[in-house]
């Protein structure tokens, strides 16, 4: 097999939650641009729209779906949309997340609502899509899952950390509990990423980013596009060996022993 061919996506179905902003819409092109199928599942159904028609008018094969994350209704429905658009699911990229207009407390002191806002979105809402596809997965004979963590969970970060670190634990758990269904759970964690999300939770100006970055050995910082090539690992038979892991892409900033 040539190294092309261990990245080819043909015939596969994706189904991308946050899709139509940001990192989303990167991966979305990605995922095409691989041969996937896609649909572009977002809060914003308008916008989901938009992304899936530009991608259309490039010959790239997609559609459209209204998703809330944290709904185990809405998220059957998006996953039954896939199935009736492309026959199927193999590929889900967990990709939907509160990380700005976050709640100004400190744990010790937040409101149980706001908690509850964040970690039905961040945590939640993997679970709710995982179980959604799952079904549709293991009829084809396996599928991939790659959630979408941050470094921000191995440090401390308050609840948005908190919830990202809450999602590692989960992406573990799955890949074991999957495993034996030919289904591979990962998860890909960016450092900084360069792009509007990421200036309005850390401003390109701000003290702290610039001291982050006096820390990081390699890369500072990178843009979306930095991220296709671990999600196409983890997506195509190239990754057939690797599940349970979080794939960190950060310039060095976190290390694990």
């Amino acid at each position: 097999m040539t190294p092309t061919e261990l990245f080819d996506l043909t015939g596969k179905v994706a189904v991308l939650t946050g899709g139509a902003g940001g990192i989303g819409v990167v991966y979305a092109q990605a995922l095409c641009q691989a041969g996937a199928r896609v649909v572009v599942a977002d809060l914003d159904g308008d916008a989901a729209e938009r992304t899936a028609e530009k991608l259309t008018s490039q010959g790239l094969a997609a559609t459209a779906a209204q998703v809330d994350v944290s709904s185990a209704e809405s998220t059957a429905a998006m996953a039954a949309a896939a199935v009736t658009a492309f026959g199927g699911i193999d590929i889900l990229i967990n990709n939907a997340a509160i990380m700005t207009n976050l709640p100004p407390y400190g744990l010790s002191n937040m409101p149980v609502a706001d908690y509850d806002r964040v970690m039905n979105v961040n945590l939640r809402g993997p679970l709710l899509c995982t179980q959604a596809v799952v079904a549709s997965m293991t009829e084809r004979g396996g599928g991939r899952i790659v959630n979408g963590l941050s470094a921000g969970a191995f440090m401390t970060g308050g609840i948005y950390g908190l919830s990202k670190f809450a999602l590692h634990g989960l992406t573990i758990n799955l890949a074991a509990e999957l495993g034996p269904r030919g289904i591979n759970v990962n998860a890909i964690a960016p450092g900084l990423v360069a792009n509007d999300s990421g200036y309005v939770s850390l401003p390109q100006d701000s003290p702290f980013r610039a001291a982050i970055e006096a820390r990081i050995p390699g890369k500072k910082s990178g843009p979306p596009e930095d991220l296709v090539g671990p999600l196409l690992l983890l997506c195509s038979q190239a990754g057939d060996w690797i599940t349970g892991q979080t794939i960190l892409v950060d310039g060095g900033w976190i290390t694990r022993l």
